[in-house]
């Protein structure tokens, strides 16, 4: 075989022995080597190949694959724009800790910085957003490039997980070829090109031991505040919390809006003097409530991080755990059921909202009629905020791209949860959000996954009316340049792809529809009000 053949099964056979299990794909020509490749071993049966014709979709199905699967994903583009489009996506993925594995082809360095076509330089193309990047270099047929390449994958793939320094997120190969870039049969004379018998990984590295959880001499009157964070640090979360008697306040993707120590409508009173605590532990990454942000910088607060870093944009942060601490036998009995009690006094408060027809009776009666083992990807704007006025439950996982926070992919990040998660799917997401990402809906001749998309239209960007653009003093100009108002026909756009389509204008239709099992994509249209200040 050719050399860029070569090259390219080398790398692909080594991400699978790597864990390696899906494989996103964009067209393109400079890419044909490593397309080849994956489609072969989708034929084998030992890769699932996912083709998207839009870069940026492609990046965000790997992100929500990576996200619900726990599993290192692989996106393969072109070069030039079509490798830029995948920056979102790596951002995110940057920020949240996903393991995403980046493959780029590239022109040969003879045709770099001379006006070739579709070339850019790539190397930079993702700056500090990556955990690794390694220019693969051109396949030639010298001694040890077999052992070269997999080395290589398996250190990227290392990098990707967090194996050794507990932070993991996207890596980055940018892999330039030579033509042809389609396969022959020519032999590949240089080496032998297997891998490592029994399909082991030609590097193999092992996980570095975590320190004891550290004994905790903080204060009795502690707020647990749950930002995003993965599954399994939420629940050690909420199992300290309920041994200690601590209130929790949890984000709906940090997970732990369950048990009986769980708020509500926390983010609602935490300006109340009797409700001051006098430490805040705060569990990843907090993001979504302004009033959160507002206590940490008046407050000091202990972190334990999903990773290595931790954020503490208020820089008052006074103590940072490697894991949960355990909490000291010292309790204040009343403590929590002050917070119990105004949270339900708030909840009371707010049941006019959640019984009006709106974005947060919408989010709440959905997450309500949700099977148990289900999977919600929310989108990070109104959704997100709308289901913190959700009743906590257990049995469903919130999912968000709350790493960067922003709308774009979330379609797609929907979708590849849908194909990664072992329940049914759902999602939740505004209508410029939807629309941002309808490329996500173009799946060609794939075979859709199992998903319901709740899209809740209330035709623009409905959440700036309730931020600072929003004050009556800017209304002359808030509809053209915050409110941006499309009158897209949603179910026409559905109807473009061959994606069910129904309109709900009730709270039990609602309920009835999420109850029918869905056969593909399906889009649930709720058309609401916009919100007020």
């Amino acid at each position: 075989m050719n050399s860029s053949t070569a090259q390219a099964r080398v790398l692909v056979d080594e991400l699978l022995r790597n864990g390696v299990r899906d494989a996103v794909l964009a067209p393109g020509s400079r890419s044909a080597p490593l397309a080849f490749a994956v489609d072969q071993a989708d034929r084998a049966g030992h890769v699932r190949m996912h083709v998207r014709v839009d870069e940026r979709s492609a990046g965000f199905l790997a992100l929500g694959l990576a996200k619900s699967g726990g599993r290192p994903t692989a996106v393969v583009t072109t070069s030039g724009t079509a490798a830029a489009n995948l920056y979102p996506a790596v951002l995110e993925a940057d920020q949240s800790g996903v393991p995403l594995v980046v493959l780029t082809a590239d022109r040969p360095p003879e045709l770099r910085g001379v006006g070739a076509n579709q070339t850019v330089d790539q190397m930079r193309l993702f700056g500090g957003a990556v955990r690794l990047v390694h220019d693969v270099g051109v396949a030639d047929e010298r001694p040890q490039r077999n052992a070269e390449w997999r080395a290589l994958v398996s250190r990227a793939v290392a990098s990707a997980r967090g194996t050794l320094t507990r932070d993991p997120g996207p890596v980055h190969l940018n892999v330039p070829f030579r033509e042809p870039l389609t396969p022959d049969d020519l032999g590949w004379l240089a080496e032998d090109l297997a891998g490592l018998h029994q399909g082991r990984p030609w590097t193999e590295v092992r996980p570095a031991a975590l320190p004891n959880p550290e004994p905790d001499d903080g204060p009795a009157r502690t707020l647990v505040v749950v930002g995003d964070c993965p599954r399994h640090l939420a629940d050690v979360a909420a199992a300290v919390a309920q041994s200690a008697g601590w209130p929790v306040l949890s984000e709906p993707s940090g997970n732990a809006r369950r048990g009986p120590n769980a708020l509500r409508l926390g983010h609602l009173i935490l300006g109340r003097e009797e409700l001051t605590p006098d430490r805040v532990l705060v569990i990843g990454r907090p993001t979504l409530w302004r009033s959160v942000q507002a206590l940490l910088r008046r407050t000091a607060y202990d972190i334990v991080p999903a990773g290595p870093t931790w954020a503490d944009a208020p820089a008052t942060a006074r103590r940072v755990y490697s894991q949960v601490p355990m909490p000291s036998d010292a309790r204040d009995p009343g403590w929590l059921g002050a917070w119990r009690a105004a949270d339900a006094e708030v909840v009371a408060a707010a049941s006019d909202v959640l019984a009006t027809w709106g974005g947060p009776g919408v989010a709440s009666a959905m997450y309500a009629a949700l099977p148990d083992g289900a999977s919600l990807v929310v989108g990070s704007s109104l959704p997100a905020r709308d289901l913190g006025y959700a009743a906590a439950r257990d049995g469903v996982e919130v999912l968000a791209n709350r790493g960067v926070a922003g709308i774009d992919g979330t379609v797609s990040t929907a979708v590849g949860v849908a194909l990664a998660c072992a329940g049914p799917a759902y999602a939740l997401l505004g209508d410029l959000t939807f629309l941002h990402d309808s490329n996500g809906l173009a799946l060609g001749r794939e075979q859709p996954p199992d998903i319901t998309i709740v899209v809740v239209n209330n035709d623009g960007g409905g959440i700036f009316a309730l931020l600072e653009q929003g004050e009556p003093q800017y209304a002359d100009s808030f509809e053209r340049i915050f409110g941006t108002p499309t009158g897209t026909d949603v179910g026409a756009l559905c109807a473009a792809h061959g994606v069910g389509h129904a309109r709900v204008s009730t709270y039990d239709e609602l309920e009835r529809q999420l109850h029918k099992p869905p056969s593909g994509i399906r889009v649930l249209e709720v058309v609401v009000p916009r919100p007020t200040r």
